[in-house]
């Protein structure tokens, strides 16, 4: 059983990785919930409800960093909340298209939004690229944020056997 709940933790952390990348696939959520079946798998021996407590808060921020980049980078160029919709609607519709769709959709959808709203192709360009400069952004964050995760669970179930082996008892 123990080995069925490691395989599952590895597999939702994987899926988790990937997911960051990919949009609508909640990937941090992921990665938390195979970190917490990886800690129920060593029953909470070595990582426990403080350490995922910490791991938790920063998978909330991944949620900040989500909504926050892209709309701070396309108002830092002027986007209409037209060129924003139109960036979400692009980055969702470009999913079917795979990777090429996801680094185009976002930028396109903002593109097309903004066009609508003030009838400036210069102004759509720039929120075109405000929208994908903060997707980007923001998937480079969350990759980040997701590895001191996956740091911060090693660190905790190693950080024993660490100690015993630079440590000698006195």
């Amino acid at each position: 059983m123990t080995t069925l709940l490691w395989f599952l933790a590895v597999l939702l952390i994987l899926v988790g990785i990937i997911g960051v990348v990919v949009p609508a696939v909640p990937g941090t959520v992921a990665v938390f919930l195979g970190l917490l079946l990886a800690a129920w798998a060593d029953q909470f021996q070595k990582v426990g409800w403080p350490t995922l407590a910490v791991l938790g808060a920063l998978t909330l921020i991944s949620f900040v960093i989500d909504f926050s980049t892209t709309t701070l980078a396309a108002r830092k160029v002027g986007a209409s909340k037209l060129a924003l919709v139109g960036a979400a609607i692009g980055m969702l519709v470009g999913m079917f298209f795979g990777f090429i769709g996801l680094v185009i959709g976002p930028f396109v959808g903002a593109f097309v939004g903004e066009l609508i709203v003030r009838n400036d192709l210069k102004q759509a360009g720039k929120a075109g690229a405000g929208a994908w400069l903060g997707l980007a952004l923001g998937i480079a964050a969350k990759l980040s944020l997701v590895f001191i995760m996956i740091g911060i669970f090693i660190v905790r179930t190693s950080s024993e056997r660490f100690l015993r082996c630079w440590c000698p008892p006195s």
